[in-house]
């Protein structure tokens, strides 16, 4: 079995409060495939993440990652198979300096110190934050701190990438940029995101959870397609679906013409959202 394959089996997780977070989650993600987890707020998505490389121990159920079986022994091996990035990025970030950031990781693997010089300096240059490598993390602003928190992982080599909600916060030149890096991570990516439109774009593959369960797990057009589906688990198309609203046939009244829109009128619906009305 290729080690970059990620297996759920019958994953259950229960908070010290009570609470059932997951619910018998099963799944299996191949190498190089790019998949979505979605859903409400309260479905599980981070609580799911959390488990992969063990920052959450299940309550019941396993996760394999290749032929490891996580557990306490096996935890050091696959953190470095699977690279997590946190929602928030100032919980990733906490040294003196980003190039000291993103050492730590290579540092802890116990690699030499012109290797460690390396590692950074090609995570950063991948990021775009060279110039970066001596500022302190709280002077960044919060595009620049979440390319930061995507280099102190990427400086690692990992095999899988997991991101938690990674557009969160980020403006739109901020967000253009994660997902053209993105785009590049050739290997495994799991990605949770309440950003749709970045699913449509950048996953083939999502998972959909409700209330800890996993409701569907299919081709990403096919999931948003299903409107019963995403009525019941309370979601919404991406904005690229849903269809132009001054352009739709059953308006009635003249409304004023954005001059950026959200979605281009032409096509299958899924286009840039920066194209521009022919009218």
């Amino acid at each position: 079995m290729s080690h970059h394959i990620v297996e759920v089996n019958q994953l259950r997780h229960v908070y010290p409060d009570g609470t059932m977070a997951l619910r018998d989650v099963s799944f299996r993600i191949h190498h190089g495939e790019s998949v979505a987890i979605i859903g409400a707020n309260g479905a599980g998505k981070s609580t799911l993440l959390l488990h992969l490389n063990g920052y959450l121990t299940a309550t019941a159920g396993t996760i394999r990652i290749g032929d490891h079986q996580l557990s306490r022994e096996t935890l050091a091996e696959i953190r470095r198979t699977v690279g997590t990035v946190f929602q928030d990025p100032d919980d990733q970030l906490f040294m003196p300096t980003v190039f000291d950031d993103v050492a730590f990781g290579p540092l802890n693997q116990g690699l030499d110190v012109a290797t460690v010089e390396r590692r950074v300096a090609d995570a950063l240059e991948r990021v775009g934050a060279l110039e970066l490598r001596n500022k302190p993390p709280y002077h960044l602003s919060g595009g620049e701190k979440k390319r930061v928190a995507v280099a102190t992982v990427l400086s690692m080599l990992p095999e899988i990438l997991v991101l938690d909600e990674p557009t969160a916060g980020l403006d739109p030149r901020a967000r253009r940029q994660l997902l053209a890096l993105l785009r590049d991570f050739h290997h495994t990516r799991i990605v949770t995101s309440h950003d749709l439109d970045m699913v449509l774009e950048l996953c083939e593959r999502t998972i959909v959870l409700h209330e800890g369960t996993v409701m569907a797990d299919g081709p990403t057009l096919e999931i948003f397609g299903n409107d019963a589906l995403l009525a019941a688990c309370h979601l919404e198309k991406p904005f690229a679906m849903q269809g132009c609203p001054v352009c739709s046939p059953g308006r009635q009244h003249p409304l004023p013409l954005p001059q950026r829109p959200l979605v281009a009128p032409h096509g299958d619906g899924l286009h840039d959202h920066d194209h521009h009305h022919d009218h």
